[in-house]
């Protein structure tokens, strides 16, 4: 297993930005025997939250290692704090960012399978609605989708006042990430219409696995947007357990995650992860 850093011009965000990538190697089991990993490699795209970066995952949770025994790509990227959406303020493009031109990029660097079945994103808080949102928008690339205390905040961007003094609770804020936002509601940054649109288009909707803790925050949102997915007869999966908004829930439920995704069956190597 390869922990790369790199570095690259993105058109759609006019600047070099900052990916960290896991890559499957060839390793040896125990009795010395040399496994060759299977190419082109499924791949994750995964998100972060908000006042992280792309180093996150790696820090607070185990990906590193499971990656490596599923034989799975991850690919994280730096999402600032702008939902992963394009601004039409500013006219950075993060959701083209990370629907098309980190897809594409990263398939040209990295032996990565450019099939949608083998192609999933995937992230926690604002990374999870930004993997909910460009999962949806871009469902010719991904074939799953899943959300981890995801950020279904809509409703609070609505209602957010001017006035308010912490910066991601105060309209000023949202503004400057969604656009104006009488015309948020419906747009392809809502993620209740972005799955209206596609079944009245009659496009195929990615598979959806949602998750929250049951002391988290966000909660009542999630559960929210599982009563809406049941109510348009979406195929998802939803689970809550014990915790709340912190890197214990989003450990223990990103190897969820990945049991829940179409992968290799696990296969350890040697490796500083599993060696005494």
């Amino acid at each position: 297993m390869a922990l790369l850093q790199v570095n690259f011009f993105s058109n759609s965000l006019m600047r070099t930005v900052t990916v960290h990538a896991i890559i499957p190697a060839d390793k040896r089991n125990f009795d010395g025997k040399l496994l060759r990993e299977k190419k082109p490699f499924k791949t994750l795209y995964l998100l972060h939250g908000l006042l992280g970066d792309d180093t996150d995952w790696i820090g607070g949770t185990r990906i590193q290692r499971w990656a490596q025994d599923q034989n799975l790509a991850v690919i994280m990227p730096a999402g600032e704090n702008h939902f992963y959406v394009d601004s039409e303020n500013s006219g950075e493009k993060y959701g083209e960012f990370i629907g098309k031109e980190l897809v594409e990029f990263t398939r040209d660097l990295f032996p990565l399978s450019d099939k949608r079945e083998d192609t999933f994103i995937a992230g926690l808080s604002m990374g999870g609605y930004g993997a909910i949102r460009n999962g949806l928008k871009y469902q010719d690339t991904f074939s799953h989708i899943a959300g981890l205390s995801s950020g279904f905040i809509q409703e609070g961007v609505l209602a957010s006042k001017e006035n308010d003094t912490f910066f991601t609770g105060s309209r000023k804020f949202y503004t400057s990430v969604f656009g104006n936002l009488e015309k948020l509601e419906g747009s392809d940054k809502d993620y209740k219409a972005l799955i209206r649109n596609l079944k009245e288009k009659g496009l195929e909707i990615p598979r959806i696995y949602l998750c929250c803790g049951t002391e988290d925050f966000l909660l009542q949102a999630n559960r929210d947007y599982r009563d809406f997915l049941q109510k348009e007869e979406i195929d998802f999966t939803y689970e809550e357990g014990p915790g709340s908004h912190d890197w214990d829930f989003w450990d223990t439920y990103i190897k969820r995650v990945l049991d829940w995704l179409p992968l290799e069956n696990a296969a350890q190597g040697i490796s500083s992860g599993n060696v005494h």
